[in-house]
Order: structure tokens, then sequence, then C-alpha cells
């Protein structure tokens, strides 16, 4: 114990402060978000060994796998992988090597393969919106402040294939107007966490009442922002607010303007208009490759699901058939 207390006497007088730097950057890590759902997650855990009288730090595998089975009654099997995550971190954070819901332990793994065989895998995504629906939402989206916002933020989540925090996040000095269109510098997005930054370039488009740059301009110049987040709210009485929307409203606008237009809102939420992006260049012939410039995604293999929607009758082999 000597040499460790000596140790600890000797520290430099910066010391303190270099771990509680580094201490802000082990939590930077992981997004506001995530770090609430892995808290949010384990309470949970906690709550169901209390009920039952199990240790939940350290936990065996056999109390995960006794959790997970619980859970299986009414949660999804990508949420119980994620609880699974969670109870993984917070064993890690609490100092244990070894995690009890990890894949190794063979009472865990197997229990997962059940669940997953027994209630499937599939996520349930909302419903992308394709050129006709985005045409009809635009159509109907009256001329007030309000109105030319929703315009200008469903044509440009369309276009720009956005998440709808990175919606949100636009800021009017991450637009360059250019010749041929409009240039948005996004500086972070759900992917790109280290903020490497990556920029997408919005054509003007075909037709004037459905040119999301020509939109955001309308937009722009009767809102009067001449600097901050470019997509705000509007209350009842046409006053603009000096915030920018938070993520959480673009749904639901979104829906809000899809009623309008006599679209069901409830399967629609805000990231329809990135599905829809993908899943109507698809229908189109697009390449993957391009389509993936669009979007930012890494890899094609997140992108399948909505190609696949897209492509159900362009490559059917049924529609060889000559029947």
């Amino acid at each position: 114990m000597q040499p460790q207390t000596l140790s600890l006497a000797m520290r430099s007088p910066g010391l303190e402060d270099l771990i509680e730097k580094t201490r802000s950057y082990i939590h930077a890590a992981k997004a506001p978000a995530t770090l609430r759902a892995y808290r949010t997650d384990f309470e949970d855990f906690t709550r169901f060994c209390q009920e039952h009288n199990l240790t939940h730090l350290p936990a065996t595998p056999t109390t995960v796998a006794l959790y997970i089975a619980d859970r299986a009654g009414f949660l999804r099997s990508a949420t119980i992988t994620r609880r699974l995550t969670s109870i993984t971190k917070a064993h890690q954070a609490a100092g244990f090597e070894e995690s009890p819901s990890s894949s190794h332990h063979f009472v865990v793994s197997e229990t997962l393969k059940g669940i997953r065989r027994s209630i499937g895998t599939a996520q349930e995504g909302k419903a992308p919106l394709l050129t006709a629906d985005v045409r009809r939402i635009v159509a109907c989206c009256p001329e007030t402040l309000s109105g030319l916002r929703d315009r200008a933020l469903v044509l440009l989540g369309f276009a720009g294939a956005f998440r709808r925090s990175e919606l949100a996040a636009i800021d009017y000095a991450h637009l360059s107007f250019t010749q041929d269109g409009l240039v948005i510098d996004l500086c972070r997005s759900k992917t790109d966490q280290e903020a490497a930054g990556r920029k997408v370039g919005i054509p003007f488009g075909k037709e004037k009442e459905t040119c999301p740059v020509r939109a955001l301009r309308r937009w722009l110049a009767a809102s009067g922002i001449p600097s901050g987040a470019v997509f705000r709210g509007v209350n009842r009485h046409g006053k603009l607010s000096r915030r920018g929307l938070h993520k959480d409203c673009v749904g639901w606008i979104l829906k809000r303007a899809a009623s309008r237009a006599g679209l069901k809102p409830e399967p629609l939420g805000g990231h329809s208009l990135r599905a829809g992006c993908v899943t109507q260049a698809a229908m189109n012939g697009i390449s993957e490759r391009d389509i993936m410039r669009q979007t930012g995604h890494k890899s094609a293999e997140m992108l399948a699901r909505y190609i696949r929607i897209g492509e159900i009758f362009t490559r059917n082999a049924a529609a060889g058939l000559g029947i």
C-alpha cells in the first residue's frame, strides 16, 4: 500500500485536471442519446433483478438469459440486442472485465438465438415517401411562413436523403448556393460521430414547384434568417422562433403536411424522407454507388432493404414469365 500512497502524494499539480479532462473525453465518446439509452436499459435490468432477488452487478450469464427471455414478450429483437450491450457497458464502467451478456456464454447466445427465431429480426421502419407523395404534400403547403418552411423542409429532406437530426442541425453558414444548385456542409451525422463532415449536393429541380433549392431560397427570404439555424419554429401568429427545430419536430411537421394532402400520417415519420429518396432512386435505376454518395451510407448492407423495395417490380423474375 505504501508505494501507491507515495505515488498519489507525488502527483503533479496539473494531474487532477488531466484526469478530469480524460473523463470528459471518455464521456464524449458516445452521443448523449446513446448514453441515455444505455442508462435506461440498465435501470430496467436492475428492476428485473430486484423483482426476482437476483444480483445485477455483477450479474451472471444465467440472470441475463432470464432477463432477455422475460423481455422477449414485448420487446423487439433489436431492442433486446441493445439491452445486452447496455449491460456490458455497465459492467465495464464498474470495472468488471468479463461481461455476463457476452455471446461467448452459451446460455446467453442460445437464448438470444431462440428469441430471434421466435419473434424474428425484421425492424419496422417508417413508410418511405416517394416522388408522387412529395409532390402531393408540397402542393398542399399553404403560402404562409410555416407553409414555406414546411415546403422547403420536405423537399430538401427528400432530395438530400437527410436524417431528421441532420435537417434540424443545418445552419445558414453550412449553405453554399452555386450555379448548379446548393451545397450543404454536414458537420456531423449519426454515422459520423467524429465530425469528419461531408458535402451534400442539391441540384436544381426540373420543375419550379418542386425544386428544393428554390423552395429553400423562398423560405430564407420570407423568414429573413441571416444566420443560425435554417429551420425554426413558427407559432400560430406567424412569429419566427430564434431557436432551431428539435429533431423530433421534423416528423411532426411531416405528419401534419401529409394530413393536409390527404395522406395517412400514422406510418410516416422523420425517416420517411430519407427512406423515400433511397427507394425512389432505386426504382429509377440510380446506381448503388450514387445513392450511397448522397445518403452517406458507409456500407451497401444498410441500403439493402430500401433498394429491395425499390426493385421489387423493376427486377422481378415473374415479370419475364410471359403470363
